[in-house]
């Protein structure tokens, strides 16, 4: 409810949420430009991710490479692109949760 019983002023809500919305374009391109890293097998294998979680990147050590078993270095490569993912995640929460959370304080918006 609006203090004192008025009426919400909808061009000041119109421009809180065209702020929110310039915000959020801003905190994604960031996130499109950020890389963050990931990895596995004490770093034998690394992955480079984006912010917003796209692949950039993935080197992997001689050492990791073995013909004869092919199965562990798959698992590493997967391991290494979840863990840089996790990171991304943990970084799209620090810069999306607040704006999420301002938007949750607009009265008249469903989140």
């Amino acid at each position: 409810m609006i203090p004192g019983g008025g009426q919400p002023n909808m061009q000041q809500l119109l421009q809180q949420a065209q702020k929110m919305q310039q915000d959020l374009a801003a905190a994604q391109e960031e996130l499109a430009r950020t890389h963050v890293e990931g990895s596995a097998g004490g770093g034998l294998v690394k992955a480079t991710v984006t912010g917003a979680g796209e692949l950039q990147g993935l080197v992997i050590d001689p050492k990791a490479v073995d013909p004869e078993d092919t199965e562990t270095l798959a698992d590493l490569v997967v391991a290494a692109i979840r863990d840089a993912n996790n990171s991304a995640q943990e970084l799209q929460q620090q810069k999306l949760g607040p704006l999420a959370q301002g938007l949750g304080g607009m009265p008249g918006l469903p989140f």
